[in-house]
């Protein structure tokens, strides 16, 4: 087992991410932008786009990229915004795709509308 740091600091008392088996097991990533604190603006949108950033900086030090990711659990506080959050996930991965759940929560940490856990292979 091997522990993989994220590039920014964590804010609890948890790793990043897990190096197991050969898999890469993601901490959830809110959208909140982890230096500065804050929700970014522009809606769900961005904050789809800021959470899997945060997972990929993370896929990032353990070498690999957002091409391995086999699986995201994703968690939103509005089920009505799931068409734009689907939008920048696509635009985001492309022609990968991984394999999805979507869960509609009450709230995350700082308010934020959206946290993305994911599993990667190296």
């Amino acid at each position: 087992m091997e522990i993989i740091k994220a590039p920014h600091p964590a804010s609890g008392h948890y790793s990043a991410g897990i190096i197991s088996n050969g898999m890469v097991y993601l901490s959830g990533q809110s959208s909140v932008d982890p230096f500065t604190h804050q929700v970014p603006e522009g809606g769900m949108a961005a904050e789809m786009t800021m959470s899997l950033t945060r997972i990929e900086n993370i896929l990032k030090n353990a070498g690999i990229d957002r091409t391995h990711i086999i699986m995201c659990r994703v968690y939103i506080t509005d089920m009505a915004k799931w068409d734009e959050a689907n939008a920048a996930y696509a635009e985001f991965f492309g022609d990968h795709k991984p394999a999805r759940a979507i869960y509609e929560v009450r709230r995350t940490h700082h308010m934020a509308q959206i946290e993305i856990e994911a599993v990667a292979e190296l």
